[in-house]
């Protein structure tokens, strides 16, 4: 998933302190930074300010409070400070909000070397690692956490023909460590969808599609994975357009996610209305795929037609 390239650090002038600075990289955003940055924006909505008058009454810059209130960086613990006196925070809540920006740069299982791997996918991988559920429809490959090595490798390759050996290794471990989060202690529920078509395509060859659907025919008997096929006598579905991911988690203080991966660029939405109607079609696709125990049935067949 997500797989587009991030740009370059550029400078910066600040005018203002005759300074010229290296803009860092953008903040990978975490739950936790999201969920401070959600906080800060409804204290100031229910402050009745604006980030202007933010900007006039503390110096924080207009623009510094935009990326802070959008999780795109962590604020600095004074720049904190400095806003909740604004809004009149008191303990016990003012302690939790600082509580959150300690915990806010947690990046879960991220590597080192993930610092290679494009922004937007990196960002997807933290919040997927600190997802208690996630509802992922997939309408051309296995989905990404239900892959083998060799299939995503397979995947890599194809998709980014472009792509160094390097760039592809790179890509290929991280997909592989991303599988953790299905075997850790207190495991992802996971419920997977995919297109019949993704089942039958000899992604890899027949050696390495047969080992990815004997793999699939063992991963879902697990009681927190699920996987569903839609069948080609579904016919016309909701999923047609294109592969999604819903990620929930396990605190109702952070919203659900969606995540949308496609060749014109990578995307989250976190609005109500978008979530809710991703979820509807989730519940469609389910409606019209084969039941778990149907798509066990599929897979074995499959199987068998390569022996």
């Amino acid at each position: 998933m997500g797989e587009l390239m991030s740009g370059q650090n550029r400078p910066s002038s600040c005018a203002d302190e005759g300074l010229v600075v290296v803009t860092p990289k953008r903040q990978i955003p975490t739950v936790r930074l999201r969920r401070l940055a959600a906080e800060l924006r409804r204290l100031r909505n229910g402050s009745e300010l604006t980030r202007e008058d933010v900007t006039n009454r503390t110096g924080i810059n207009e623009a510094t409070l935009y990326r802070i209130e959008t999780a795109r960086v962590r604020p600095q613990r004074r720049t904190l400070v400095a806003l909740l006196d604004l809004y009149e925070v008191r303990d016990p809540h003012r302690g939790e909000v600082l509580a959150l920006l300690q915990g806010a740069n947690k990046q879960g299982w991220l590597r080192p070397y993930h610092s290679e791997l494009p922004e937007e996918y990196t960002a997807y991988i933290s919040f997927e690692s600190e997802a208690w559920e996630v509802r992922n429809y997939e309408s051309l490959f296995v989905p990404g956490l239900l892959q083998t090595e060799d299939y995503a490798r397979a995947v890599i390759r194809g998709t980014l023909p472009m792509a160094t050996a390097e760039a592809v290794e790179q890509r290929v471990q991280a997909r592989v460590e991303r599988k953790y989060v299905l075997t850790k202690d207190d495991p992802l529920r996971l419920w997977a969808i995919t297109d019949e078509a993704a089942l039958r395509r000899l992604v890899g060859g027949r050696k390495v599609m047969r080992e990815q659907l004997e793999h699939l025919a063992r991963v879902i008997q697990e009681p927190h994975v699920t996987l569903q096929a839609i069948p080609f006598s579904a016919g016309a579905h909701a999923g047609m357009p294109g592969s999604f991911v819903l990620m929930g988690f396990a605190d109702a203080e952070d919203p659900e996610i969606v995540y949308l991966d496609s060749m014109a660029g990578d995307l989250f939405l976190e609005a109500e209305i978008d979530v809710r109607r991703y979820g509807v079609m989730f519940d469609n696709l389910r409606a019209q795929a084969l039941s778990p125990d149907g798509t066990l049935s599929l897979i074995t067949e499959l199987i068998g037609d390569m022996l």
